[in-house]
């Protein structure tokens, strides 16, 4: 059974980043009957920060932590199940100071997990999480896949670098960008959007 993780970390009632996500998401479910989508809603339902309890647990195999770590690391572990379970990954997030939001960010630090999603060897890190596509829609009020303000676009450059680094590299994002150019701008881009989403789900 196919599994499609979906992220949504955008914690604006009007976000544009996380109906368009969910649609993908929807879609690709409706194009291989018998998929299943997680949805973790990141903004909704925040996860914990990771803290020393934390750090010091994930360092212990499992039969030697005490109940309080093992505690404070039950949910990174079903994060970790869930991450490498799916077959697709959606991601939604606006660009907040040019990069991802902080309730994504914690995600990433509960998933990346030594000797779970990636592992150390005499030739280097390798990650654990390998076959996945991954499509991330990141939202702006500014353009920044291209032209003079891609260099500020960090969003997209770490989610490929933290991504790749857990075995992912297929990522594909869709860009609803220049949404603060007035309701022209916007409203293009959204289609634009929307047209990527169809062409994705009917290729899938």
């Amino acid at each position: 059974m196919s599994s499609i993780l979906l992220l949504t970390s955008s914690p604006r009632a009007e976000s544009l980043s996380t109906p368009i996500a969910v649609d993908l998401a929807e879609k690709l479910k409706s194009q291989n009957p018998g998929s299943v989508v997680v949805r973790r809603d990141l903004a909704a339902n925040p996860l914990p920060h990771i803290d020393d309890l934390f750090t010091g647990a994930i360092r212990k195999p499992a039969e030697a932590r005490t109940a309080e770590e093992a505690a404070a690391v039950e949910t990174s572990d079903e994060l970790v199940n869930e991450l490498l379970a799916a077959d697709t990954i959606v991601i939604s997030t606006g660009l907040i100071n040019f990069n991802i939001y902080s309730s994504l960010k914690t995600w990433i630090d509960n998933v990346a997990r030594a000797g779970l999603t990636f592992k150390y060897t005499e030739s280097g890190p390798v990650g654990l999480a390998t076959g996945k596509k991954v499509y991330v829609v990141l939202a702006s009020g500014g353009v920044y896949s291209q032209g003079p303000a891609a260099a500020l676009n960090h969003a997209v450059p770490y989610l490929k670098s933290v991504l790749g680094f857990l075995g992912i590299s297929d990522i594909e994002t869709i860009y609803v960008e220049g949404l603060a150019f007035g309701p022209e701008a916007a409203e293009k881009a959204i289609d634009a959007a929307k047209s990527r989403v169809q062409e994705i789900a009917l290729a899938a």
